[in-house]
């Protein structure tokens, strides 16, 4: 029970995680998974995929596909709506921070 609430709970965290990335350079599945590690999220492409999927289908990151090395590779990029949010959540965040940072 726990689990699934603080996964709950997460996912917003590396929705956030995504967006901030993607507005600085575009970002690809397998290299977000490492950088949510890095970052102590125990996430699986599998899992991923389809969070980035919705993100897209939401208006908050764009698909541009690319061919590395033979290879067809997806690239997301935020949207104008996806920065917007983006903004919002970090003013939200930082918020929250500030109460409940002691």
């Amino acid at each position: 029970m726990e689990d699934k609430i603080l996964r709950k709970l997460f996912l917003g965290f590396i929705q956030i995680h995504i967006l901030h990335h993607a507005k600085e350079h575009p970002v690809f599945g397998s290299w977000m998974v490492e950088e949510l590690k890095e970052h102590g999220y125990s996430i699986s492409s599998g899992t991923l995929y389809p969070i980035l999927h919705s993100m897209e289908s939401d208006g908050l990151l764009h698909q541009e596909k690319k061919n590395v090395d033979g290879r067809i590779r997806k690239y997301y990029t935020a949207t104008e709506k996806g920065i917007s949010v983006l903004e919002e959540a970090r003013k939200k965040a930082y918020e929250l921070f500030k109460e409940i940072k002691d």
